[in-house]
């Protein structure tokens, strides 16, 4: 029988965990606490970040470690970026299997509540009430490439430009990395002659909606792609509403998210 911390962490993701993960601290005085499993802590990380409860409720009888000590590691993994690198990690495992499909992506957001912290913003949907924003690019599949936050009242014109440099080299079946998509999909809000032109300089085809010509139905064809990443990123229950003050916190759990939705894949 499978227990939790294998359920949530498979072995296929914690042999790709163990490369990124620093080695424990050893103590030539000896002495000290257990060092808790680290299979153990990052299932209770996942167990947190995809259920959305608080540090406190998680259940240590299941896991081991209590939430403080999980808390404390999911910070020193934050600050050693692990989480993004495995990210990657997973990202690479896909694009070698030639499960990436990068001919057709697309880019949009998602906002949320914040109850406090750095980048937050008064959110333009939501009464003006305090809210933090997910920038999110997607694969010809809806898996997600390149992911950013920032304050809800961001426009998303000026999240393109970062987004599109944030998508890591990736491997492929065959020849280089790659890093480009072929053509990047987006709504109005993306609409400005400039990003036009810094995509086109790029070799990167435009396909973004243009006010008063083209009709929000055209670009439903392919909606779809940046739908289907928002509804598998909103399976983590954590990013419904933002609790993290530290920003890199929350875009911790947002690459925890993308981890988990490529290696669903990855396992297939």
């Amino acid at each position: 029988m499978v227990g939790i911390v294998e359920r949530l962490v498979p072995d296929e993701l914690w042999e790709l965990f163990q490369r990124m993960v620093p080695e424990a601290p050893s103590r030539p005085q000896g002495g000290g606490r257990r060092w808790h499993g680290d299979r153990e802590v990052p299932a209770a990380i996942v167990f947190v970040a995809t259920s959305g409860c608080t540090w406190q409720q998680l259940p240590s009888a299941s896991f081991g470690p209590s939430g403080a000590t999980a808390h404390r590691r999911f910070s020193e993994w934050t600050k050693a970026r692990v989480w993004a690198r495995l990210y990657c990690l997973v990202l690479d495992e896909l694009g070698s299997r030639g499960e990436l499909d990068r001919s057709r992506c697309a880019i949009d957001s998602v906002n949320m509540r914040a109850l406090k912290g750095d980048l937050t913003g008064p959110n333009p949907v939501d009464r003006g009430k305090d809210g933090s924003k997910i920038h999110l690019i997607a694969e010809r599949t809806g898996l997600p490439l390149s992911v950013g936050i920032s304050a809800a009242n961001l426009h998303d014109s000026q999240a393109l430009i970062p987004l599109v440099k944030g998508i890591p080299p990736i491997r492929s079946r065959r020849g280089r990395r790659r890093r480009r998509p072929g053509k990047l999909h987006g709504d109005k809000g993306y609409n400005y002659s400039h990003l036009r032109r810094w995509l086109r300089q790029r070799g990167i085809t435009h396909r973004i909606a243009r006010k008063g010509i083209e009709s929000s139905q055209r670009l439903g064809r392919h909606r779809r792609i940046i739908e289907r990443a928002m509804a598998w990123l909103a399976g983590c229950r954590r990013l419904h509403r933002r609790y993290e003050r530290k920003p890199d916190h929350f875009l911790a759990f947002t690459s925890i998210a993308c981890t988990l939705i490529c290696y669903r894949r990855l396992a297939k």
